[in-house]
């Protein structure tokens, strides 16, 4: 279905067409017009299947101009700080012909830029639980005018623990409003709290997170865990691997594993929870940029990671949900784009984890040959 099908408003069809898209993706097809239309909506979809748009772009062509202070219409609320900023760049990209306002709220920054920005009017405030519940509670803003209330990346905001405060801030929210619900998986809980909030919601479903794209080229390296630094800078410098996306479980493993990768001289930063936001927002540009080949990023870290023609990633270590891989390897491949997913195994740790992602994706994961690549 191509966009100018959905009859929206001129600036917004020229804003989409400037970003070079013509055609709506599966997710956007079935999301926009029930959204359009006022809708609550419950979407699932995994990641790289366009599912921002599929909300910002009707968000936009149905909000009117009615700025003044604490006048917020929309908010969108996402787990993690690269999340919001991933969403504000989209909301500025289709809405850069239009006159509203927007503001991604976040820790781990002071708070004084934020709340100048919300002091001159917002009218699309993308937030963080924690920082937003901070700034109400210091009366710097309210959010009982809001008309649209978005929940991104669902399932993660759950897992991280930010249920209470998602439920803090329902509780503050008008009665009657708009409620779109995105999540990449939808097991019992989930939908059962998706239930719980919205009205009557229209559910689309595309893109299964069982599923990973054709155009992705998976491996597998069986590996002990002490060859895996050995492993991973061979594949890096004998393969030429230009600018690879490494999963780590932990925090202190992705710091540990750079430091490796440093000392053999290639270029490596880590992102993570525990790095500052200055810090993590130059690691992600750095290697937006190819100023450094390898980025090294815990899956929380990771969620709000979009980066074109990404054409390699590595699971140093596998995750021991089997969706975390699908999500993982989407970061390639994205777009209809080639891609290539290396994953390591350790023959008694991880050989579970490995039989559940084959028993998700419904294939056995092809086995590379380690010994030609371990020194």
């Amino acid at each position: 279905m191509k966009f100018k099908e959905f009859n929206l408003k001129e600036p917004i069809l020229r804003a989409i067409t400037e970003t070079g898209y013509l055609n709506a993706t599966p997710i956007q097809s079935n999301a926009i017009p029930y959204i359009i239309e006022g809708k609550d909506l419950i979407g699932c979809a995994q990641t790289g299947t366009g599912k921002t748009a599929a909300f910002a772009i009707p968000i936009l062509q149905r909000l009117q101009v009615t700025r003044h202070q604490n006048s917020i219409k929309t908010l969108i609320l996402t787990p993690t700080r690269e999340l919001a900023i991933q969403i504000d760049e989209n909301f500025k990209s289709y809405g850069k012909y239009l006159p509203f306002k927007q503001l991604a709220l976040f820790g781990g920054v002071h708070q004084n830029k934020q709340v100048t920005s919300l002091n001159k009017g917002i009218d699309i405030l993308i937030a963080t639980p924690g920082r937003l519940l901070d700034l109400i509670q210091q009366k710097i803003l309210t959010i009982e005018n809001v008309e649209i209330l978005v929940l991104d990346e669902a399932d993660r905001m759950l897992d991280m623990g930010f249920i209470k405060d998602v439920k803090r801030i329902l509780k503050m929210l008008p009665a009657k409003k708009q409620t779109l619900f995105f999540s990449a998986t939808m097991p019992p809980s989930i939908r059962e709290f998706a239930n719980s909030i919205l009205n009557n919601p229209i559910e689309v479903n595309v893109a299964p997170v069982s599923s990973t794209a054709q155009t992705i080229r998976q491996s597998v390296y069986f590996v002990e865990k002490k060859q895996k630094p050995g492993l991973l800078t061979n594949l890096l410098e004998e393969n030429e691997f230009k600018r690879t996306l490494v999963f780590t479980r932990t925090k202190h493993g992705a710091d540990k594993l750079v430091k490796h990768l440093s000392r053999t001289g290639i270029n490596a930063a880590a992102i993570h929870g525990n790095k500052s936001q200055n810090a993590r927002q130059k690691a992600l540009l750095d290697f937006k940029e190819s100023r450094i080949s390898v980025l090294v990023a815990t899956d929380i870290a990771a969620r709000g990671i979009d980066i074109e023609e990404l054409p390699h990633v590595v699971n140093y270590e596998l995750p021991n949900i089997p969706e975390t891989y699908v999500h993982r390897i989407g970061r390639t491949g994205r777009a209809g784009a080639a891609g290539i997913a290396v994953s390591f195994c350790d023959s008694t740790e991880e050989i579970t984890d490995l039989n559940n992602i084959q028993k998700l994706i419904g294939f056995k994961v092809p086995v590379a040959n380690r010994l030609a690549h371990i020194i």
